[in-house]
């Protein structure tokens, strides 16, 4: 470190560091930062492969997980809205999954069996 006036300027921004320090300095990096274990990702995958093939399948999918989040409510007391809950379906590690899943049913359905799908939207 170099001290002028009232700066303290650092050399290392304008010297290169070998390249085994380098090294040494990601090795120390890697150390802190810690590898994460996804429990659920088999299941992510699971539902990810599953395919649609059958129609009373497809029908009981498209009843069962809803398009729109459950929880999400407005608060209202004597004609004003005092609070608001927001969706807490996103909070759910299989969301992405069953939303797909749901899309997949309704394709099935639309594509395969010919079947109106607004009274599931």
């Amino acid at each position: 470190m170099l001290k002028t006036n009232n700066q303290c300027i650092v050399m290392s921004a304008f010297i290169n560091i070998k390249p085994s320090l380098e090294n040494h300095l990601k090795v120390g990096q890697n150390q802190v930062t810690r590898r994460k274990i996804d429990l659920l990702q088999p299941l992510r995958q699971w539902l990810d492969s599953l395919e649609i093939e059958n129609r009373k399948l497809a029908l009981f999918l498209a009843r069962m997980i809803p398009a729109q989040c459950p929880f999400e409510r407005d608060v209202i007391l004597f004609g004003r809205k005092i609070a608001h809950i927001p969706p807490m379906c996103k909070l759910n590690p299989l969301y992405d999954q069953l939303v797909g899943l749901r899309f997949r049913a309704l394709c099935y359905l639309v594509d395969q069996c010919g079947e109106d799908i607004q009274s599931y939207c």
